[in-house]
């Protein structure tokens, strides 16, 4: 089984790594792609003012500018999944889990980049910024990944059970062609978002932790705060509600 999952705004800036080159990425033969985008990504920070460099990067604080305007193709690196550290990663704890269930991380969760697009878990990122939906004058950074990475993905899932845990914003970048499983969460008869970033984390935990090899297993070993609710069939998604029962 291979899991989606969402990037986070927040990230660790401890990157001790060597700089990204092509080995630093899943589809290296897509390489090209990433640096394209990248290069947009720079030529947008040269030629934009404060106020568009504050909606980029996500920020208010203008003091801040200067520490995402280095140059991102020399920049250190570390693994994705310990570079984001926002409420899904918070929930995961990626560092407390066991090597195996570290490894099954790395090997099986694909990780959807603003900037660099579908990366595996274990892809080694700089530190950056790029607010989720933030535009490069009149270049779509989603559009373009989808366009150019839809046909490798598809041939790499092919074979494989999917498991889409990522916010909504980035069937944008890609939405596979096959069925696949995605879950939503709701707490007193709503939908929640915050709540749902920290159960995406505990879901992909619980996936690590049990070695899932298909969604079945995952609704087998459900947390005793999450009660299944229902299951609707949309299209190739098989979208599963889970009913929060208490607070986390």
């Amino acid at each position: 089984m291979k899991i989606l999952f969402s990037p986070s705004e927040n990230k660790n800036e401890n990157c001790t790594q060597n700089p990204i080159n092509e080995n630093s990425f899943i589809f290296k033969e897509l390489f090209t792609f990433r640096m394209q985008a990248l290069s947009k990504y720079e030529e947008y920070i040269q030629h934009s003012n404060l106020e568009d460099l504050k909606e980029l990067f996500g920020i208010k604080n203008e003091n801040e500018i200067n520490k995402f305007k280095h140059d991102l193709r020399k920049a250190s690196t570390q693994s994705a999944i310990t570079l984001y550290n926002g409420v899904s990663y918070e929930y995961l704890n990626f560092n407390s889990l066991s090597p195996e269930s570290q490894n099954y991380i790395l090997e099986n969760t694909l990780i959807f980049s603003n900037l660099f697009g579908v990366v595996k878990a274990n892809d080694t990122l700089p530190f950056y910024k790029f607010k989720q939906g933030a535009k490069l004058g009149n270049f779509t950074i989603e559009k373009f990944y989808k366009e150019h990475f839809s046909d490798a993905l598809d041939e790499y899932l092919q074979n494989e059970e999917i498991l889409d845990l990522r916010a909504g914003f980035y069937d944008k970048f890609y939405i596979p062609k096959k069925k696949f499983f995605a879950y939503k969460f709701i707490k007193n008869g709503k939908v929640v978002s915050h709540f749902a970033k920290a159960y995406r984390g505990i879901l992909l935990a619980l996936c690590a932790n049990i070695k899932a090899k298909n969604n079945q297993e995952i609704l087998d070993n459900l947390p005793s705060n999450l009660k299944l609710k229902e299951i609707q069939i949309k299209g190739l998604k098989e979208e599963i509600t889970l009913e929060i029962l208490d607070s986390i």
